[in-house]
């Protein structure tokens, strides 16, 4: 069942061309099912956000029992037992580093949390540092701060006019690390004074095309930046939660960074919430009896109780289950599957990092606009699978439930939307 003409208005849709909307009446694991009780795969584990798989048993029993014991609570000035155990398990989890917790609504509320708290040290430090230093073909999410600090693209052309200047560095992928690392080093030799912080995706830049760099180039970066006294915030909002193949991204690259924003798979993708984590240093450049120091930072719903609970949920499933050999299995059969995609004269730039797996579709049109999107992207649905391409970028994210069989249906149904897209184009070209 679809929706046609209605009263809502859809993030990243072009409503001028785009389908009817698809009704999702439930959805369980690894599926979806819409309203006649048809199933769809979900290959892209509904924007990056559902680890565990959808309504997992143990988050919905965690949200079910804490809905029904409180359900809101302001959180300047009062705590509940769920944002305490969620703390706690958040600093265990992320190798006991960090020393306090900012909860949030959203990723790119994350981001802006992180980009206030490096800031505000300075002021408050009475150094006023305020150069932002991020890589190219970011992104962060879409309020004006986090758009700022992503690359000036598409996503954000019609307010490039309000962002604020951050310097831009080049990603340094395999074979063009000097270029970064030179890019880098010129800024830090400019601005000895001046660079607050440097933010960046570990490993994997997601909405920015799903590119790839060593875990070893973003150490130097990083020791880098240390040297000159430049806080590290890491962007792990999609690429924590295992994604990358390890709990947090950044453990591959040994570094931990002064500041980790965290979403999406924070409460397993069951509810919307986010928190931007830091060290005690940080947190102490705004501990004082003078109250115009304190962190001016606050949405309505930071802590709720119940995004608490099924964050808490999520991480017992962590801890409780084998999630990381479910990760371990997905990405042993994403090898496979790009050992023949890649083989094929249609396909470029194949790449494999923990669960996520993608490749180009050589086109004379490329970027996250090429027309070849839609046409994927609907052929993918008319199979029952949920894949959104980036422009000719395609990738596999999927949920940690996701079965053998369900994979292998996804690759072959890969090979068929390719072999598809070759025959439209030798059509057009007649």
């Amino acid at each position: 069942m679809t929706y046609s003409k209605s009263t809502l208005w859809h993030p990243f849709t072009q409503h001028g061309i785009a389908p009817d909307s698809i009704a999702i009446d439930h959805a369980k694991g690894a599926y979806l099912y819409d309203k006649d009780g048809k199933r769809i795969i979900d290959a892209i584990s509904s924007w990056w956000v559902i680890t565990h798989g959808h309504c997992n048993p143990t988050i919905v029993e965690a949200v079910q029992k804490q809905a029904a014991k409180l359900d809101q609570l302001i959180f300047a000035g009062f705590t509940h037992d769920p944002a305490e155990k969620l703390a706690e398990k958040i600093i265990h989890h992320t190798g006991g580093f960090y020393d306090h917790v900012f909860y949030s609504d959203s990723g790119s509320t994350a981001v802006e949390v992180a980009l206030k708290m490096a800031l505000g040290y300075w002021e408050n430090k009475g150094k006023s540092r305020r150069k932002i230093i991020a890589l190219e073909h970011g992104y962060h999410g879409d309020t004006f701060g986090a758009m700022s600090t992503g690359a000036r693209s598409v996503y954000n052309r019609a307010y490039e006019p309000f962002l604020f200047e951050v310097e831009h560095i080049p990603v340094p992928f395999e074979g063009e690390e000097s270029k970064s690392f030179e890019a880098l080093e010129r800024i830090l030799k400019n601005n000895v004074d001046d660079v607050a912080c440097f933010i960046f995706e570990p490993l994997l830049q997601g909405a920015g095309g799903m590119h790839l760099y060593s875990a070893e180039a973003l150490k130097t970066l990083c020791d880098m930046c240390k040297k000159h006294d430049v806080f590290l915030i890491a962007d792990e909002i999609m690429t924590g939660f295992g994604r990358t193949g390890t709990f947090l991204a950044c453990d591959q690259a040994g570094i931990n960074p002064d500041i980790m924003c965290l979403s999406k798979g924070l409460t397993g993708g069951f509810l919307p919430m986010s928190a931007t984590i830091c060290t005690s240093d940080i947190y102490q450049a705004f501990y004082s009896t003078d109250k115009s120091k304190m962190f001016f930072h606050s949405s309505s719903f930071t802590a709720n109780p119940i995004s608490c609970a099924a964050a808490v949920a999520s991480l017992e499933v962590w801890e409780n289950e084998d999630v990381q050999g479910r990760i371990d299995a997905i990405a042993k059969l994403h090898k496979n599957a790009l050992k023949s995609l890649g083989a094929r004269p249609d396909v470029e730039n194949t790449r494999l990092l923990g669960t996520m797996m993608a490749f180009d579709i050589i086109a004379e049109e490329g970027g996250y606009l090429s027309s070849i999107q839609p046409y994927l992207y609907d052929f993918f649905l008319s199979r029952n699978i949920l894949l959104r391409p980036l422009g000719n970028t395609v990738y596999i994210l999927p949920p940690y439930c996701v079965s053998e069989k369900d994979l292998e249906e996804i690759y072959d149904t890969l090979h068929l939307a390719l072999d598809s897209l070759r025959d439209e184009r030798q059509q057009c070209a007649v």
